[in-house]
């Protein structure tokens, strides 16, 4: 990951695990409107779980899914 002006960037690999992960969410969450706010908040939850340096598409996922539920 890389850090700029706007924000952390990730590498194209990096951006297919958290679209993987993002997708699994959503599932899981039964959510299926992507205007759906909460989809912005999974999304982000997703982003702030990679910043921490996870890459697994499933551990972002659930680490997500456990702050939310919190």
């Amino acid at each position: 990951m890389l850090a700029n002006e706007y924000g952390p960037s990730f590498a194209p690999e990096e951006v297919a695990n958290l679209s993987a992960a993002f997708d699994a969410a959503l599932t899981k969450l039964g959510l299926v409107d992507r205007k759906d706010p909460a989809t912005a908040s999974v999304a982000k939850l997703i982003i702030e779980v990679a910043k921490t340096g996870e890459r697994d598409p499933e551990r972002l996922c659930e680490n997500a899914l456990k702050i939310l539920s919190k």
